[in-house]
């Protein structure tokens, strides 16, 4: 199916969900499913005391507890649908035509994983509904979901706004060489400007690594800025972005390098909390 999964709560972010996905169809022809998770919550009804002491007197009161949970269930579910119809509305009038959505009960990980067969690529927001207004704050599934999946995944900020261009971070290693497959392969990123990255050393084969990686750009057409920095790969890279007002982050999830430790330990969540910019984690 190769769809772009777009996962959509009631979180602030939802808008840029549905606006980065629908960016990202037009660019690669995929059609889109908008997904809406229910996750479980905890429950208030009588099951969950029944071993309390004088538990009859208050038996009434729990038994409304319950039903008020059922109540609430089904408000999520309605919920759950408006807001799917209201970015299948929002695709529709962007002129795409091949749509779907899907509401499911479970774990927002777990429903990814199990989709991930028909998935081309996955968009979330860097924050959830719990983080209402928090646009600084990062959802807790975020990084169990980089680790977890085998898709590209792109992290939508609070805003979305079409970027003309974007900076990859290059190591390399073989991985980074594969990370330039993907983005010279996928589509996604073409016609971009490319500010291809590496922290500087003194290995001679590093530097001819990187030359020929930006040769390989440019004769797949990508306009290339190249740029050598020092110090710190986290605090450095946003400093770039910041300088050189960057405007989408591409960066690879399987390097054994610096840039991998930095990718999914404190150092990659430190990124996408500090990245305003749709950030795109290739795999």
């Amino acid at each position: 199916m190769n769809k772009i999964i777009a996962c959509i709560d009631g979180s602030a972010l939802a808008k840029a969900v549905c606006e980065t996905a629908i960016w990202a169809s037009n660019r690669l022809s995929n059609g889109i499913l908008f997904l809406h998770t229910i996750e479980k919550q905890q429950q208030h009804g009588a099951d969950d005391l029944t071993g309390s002491i004088g538990l009859g007197a208050r038996s009434a009161l729990l038994n409304k507890m319950a039903e008020l949970d059922e109540q609430r269930g089904k408000i999520e579910i309605q919920l759950g649908n408006d807001m799917l119809d209201a970015a299948v509305n929002r695709a529709n009038s962007a002129g795409l035509t091949d749509i779907e959505h899907k509401q499911q009960h479970g774990d927002f990980v777990d429903t990814l994983v199990a989709l991930e067969a028909d998935a081309r690529l996955m968009v979330v927001g860097r924050s959830g509904d719990g983080h209402q207004g928090d646009f600084k704050a990062l959802g807790y599934h975020i990084e169990t979901l980089i680790r977890q999946v085998h898709t590209s995944i792109i992290i939508a900020p609070k805003d979305f706004t079409e970027p003309t261009n974007f900076m990859l971070a290059y190591d390399g290693r073989e991985t980074a060489d594969k990370v330039v497959q993907r983005i010279i392969q996928g589509g996604l990123l073409k016609g971009l400007t490319c500010h291809l990255v590496t922290i500087k050393n003194s290995e001679d084969a590093h530097k001819e690594k990187f030359e020929q990686a930006k040769e390989l750009l440019k004769q797949e057409g990508f306009k290339v800025i190249s740029s050598y920095i020092e110090g710190d790969i986290s605090s450095s890279l946003m400093n770039y972005k910041k300088e050189h007002d960057i405007q989408l982050v591409a960066m690879g999830a399987f390097s054994h390098s610096k840039v991998r430790s930095f990718f999914l330990g404190s150092n990659t969540m430190r990124m996408i909390e500090n990245c305003r910019v749709p950030l795109i984690v290739l795999r």
